[in-house]
């Protein structure tokens, strides 16, 4: 929603629905958003903002208020799906003061849905970046940073208690852009004819399956249970830096919807739900980069010629106008 130029949400839900968008992220619970969801058919993830968690964590009341305000009231005829309770907060670094507030407004707010019996239905979870991950090469070696781990393990243990999935951000366009030595385009694009990094029994021709392998390893190798991962951003820019061409964004996106219809070498039984980052172009972000992630331009036309959803089987989800579109097979 980070532009000045962006059309109303009863105008995005319309697009939503002409594309056969089927799922949305929502960074946070913006009302006008919600109203227009209403009996739209499409599964949200709604956002809990970082600036929220401390009242959150710290106020059992504040969290029933927050719930019913922005869930209860539109539930169910706004099909939330998932609660994100918080966005890339890091232990360590700049958001570090906030890390403490995420676990327990996650608890607060899962007991207020809970609460209403509701806990089955809506899942409530929290997003985290690859910058989390220490080790990522080969994919099964995949671990935690040594200092995060006291804030991860805990999320992990409720996610495995609540059955809830962990959200992730997942970029190779920055993997790729921070070292084009060792990482070939084709391999970031999906366009690698053959395996490129063989892990075991298991073989990589893309670098998105890779860093996602590397976040399911980081996971099982808690050894604290089995918790289903949902890649809540992926996204390649089409302007503003280093390999953000328009080219490049329309092949890595057209491959990501085609992927949805599958799972990951290491778990391959399930398609992984996938939301692109973002639905439009936003010109009041920065720095540049960030400017140019959209599927579509501000007046609604696409930006790309692929669809979405176009087999019968796959879902597209796109996050919100802060948008991104959810890359969700039916099963």
């Amino acid at each position: 929603m980070m532009g000045n130029n962006l059309p109303p949400a009863n105008e995005v839900i319309d697009l939503y629905r002409s594309n056969n968008i089927r799922r949305m992220r929502l960074y946070d619970p913006n009302e006008a958003a919600l109203q227009a969801l209403r009996n739209s058919g499409i599964e949200l993830i709604l956002g809990v903002p970082n600036s929220d968690l401390q009242g959150l964590a710290t106020n059992v009341d504040t969290a029933r208020q927050w719930v019913q305000r922005n869930v209860l009231n539109f539930w169910p005829s706004v099909k939330i799906k998932y609660v994100a309770v918080g966005n890339e907060v890091n232990p360590v670094g700049g958001s570090s003061w906030q890390a403490q507030y995420v676990l327990p407004a996650v608890q607060n707010v899962y007991q207020a849905i809970r609460a209403q019996g509701l806990h089955d239905q809506i899942k409530v979870t929290t997003v985290i970046d690859t910058t989390l991950i220490g080790n990522s090469f080969p994919p099964s070696q995949g671990s935690f940073r040594g200092d995060v781990r006291s804030y991860l393990d805990p999320i992990i243990g409720y996610l495995l208690y609540a059955g809830a999935p962990l959200l992730v951000n997942i970029y190779p366009y920055f993997s790729y852009s921070g070292n084009p030595r060792d990482i070939s385009l084709p391999y970031a694009l999906f366009t690698s004819p053959n395996v490129m990094v063989w892990d075991g029994q298991y073989g990589y021709q893309n670098l998105f399956d890779a860093i996602l392998d590397s976040v399911h390893a980081a996971i099982d190798n808690t050894r604290i249970g089995y918790v289903e991962v949902v890649v809540s951003e992926s996204g390649w820019p089409s302007d503003g830096g280093f390999g953000a061409t328009y080219d490049n964004a329309r092949v890595y996106l057209e491959n990501l919807v085609r992927r949805s219809s599958r799972g990951s070498p290491r778990r391959p039984s399930k398609p992984t739900e996938t939301y692109i980052f973002a639905l439009f172009d936003e010109n009041n972000k920065s720095p540049e980069i960030e400017k140019h992630f959209g599927l579509f331009n501000p007046n609604k036309q696409k930006k790309y010629p692929f669809g979405f959803g176009t087999k019968r089987n796959e879902k597209v989800v796109i996050d919100d106008f802060n948008a991104t579109i959810s890359l969700k097979s039916d099963m």
